[in-house]
């Protein structure tokens, strides 16, 4: 699905990629430290959004990426600013943690 100029998967898709090992790609968790902590998508990295410019060269252009937060509101902008800089293959994960927490999909503490 496309909202703007982003593309986003739901949390059902997102499980699916997740299983799947044929489908490549990484998870980036844009919310801040202290809500990360209380649970993220296993396997996410954590580049908390408003350092996401200074940590750019840490994602690589090729690689399929599926932003997280909260609600899905900080990653569409994370989404906005990758595709700004170059990055296309690029996913927002709709309704972020409340709906991956909505379908009791599993969730990693750190």
């Amino acid at each position: 699905m496309l909202v703007g100029n982003v593309k986003e998967i739901n949390a059902p898709e997102l499980d699916q990629w997740l299983q799947d090992e044929a489908v490549t790609f990484h998870i980036i968790d844009v919310r801040e430290m202290v809500e990360i902590a209380q649970g993220t998508i296993p396997s996410a990295k954590p580049i908390p959004l408003a350092t996401l410019p200074a940590r750019i060269n840490e994602l690589d252009r090729e690689q399929r990426l599926v932003i997280i937060c909260r609600s899905g509101a900080r990653s569409a902008q994370a989404c906005q600013f990758l595709q700004q800089q170059g990055y296309d293959d690029v996913y927002n994960l709709r309704g972020g943690m409340i709906g991956w927490s909505h379908e009791s999909l599993p969730i990693e503490r750190l």
